[in-house]
């Protein structure tokens, strides 16, 4: 596993958050994530315009393993879902961090990003399951 961005928000759930610079949010889930659940065949993403609760469901990956719900650290609206994950799921997988980004959401506060880790809480968190 490589090292975690510096520059990310995480949460216990292994999604991470970056602040992109008109202060809307990318969120996906993180390679400890991914590398846990394996090989991604399937995933599906919000449409733009849904509104979120903090902690809801907005997305489902399914691996070789097992299918499972993906939830937002922050409330907000869903500006874009990456659509080209349905045709190739396992950019999830090889680039988690980046071209695997789940959704872009302006989000109805930062506040909530307070409550979040940074990477070495995140490494530490990790490290401790």
């Amino acid at each position: 596993m490589g090292e975690l961005p510096g520059d990310l928000k995480y949460s216990k759930s292994h999604e991470w958050v970056r602040i992109n610079d008109d202060a809307t949010l990318t969120i996906g889930i993180t390679d400890h994530a991914q590398d846990q659940l394996g090989d991604m065949v399937y995933v599906e993403v919000p449409e733009a315009g849904r509104e979120l609760k903090a902690q809801e469901a907005f997305a489902v990956v399914e691996s070789v393993k097992a299918a499972s719900d993906v939830y937002t650290p922050v409330a907000g609206t869903v500006l874009e879902g990456n659509e080209a994950l349905a045709d190739t799921p396992e950019a999830v997988n090889q680039d988690a961090f980046g071209a695997g980004w789940l959704m872009k959401i302006k989000p109805v506060s930062l506040d909530a990003l307070n409550e979040l880790m940074d990477a070495a809480a995140y490494q530490e968190y990790i490290d401790s399951e």
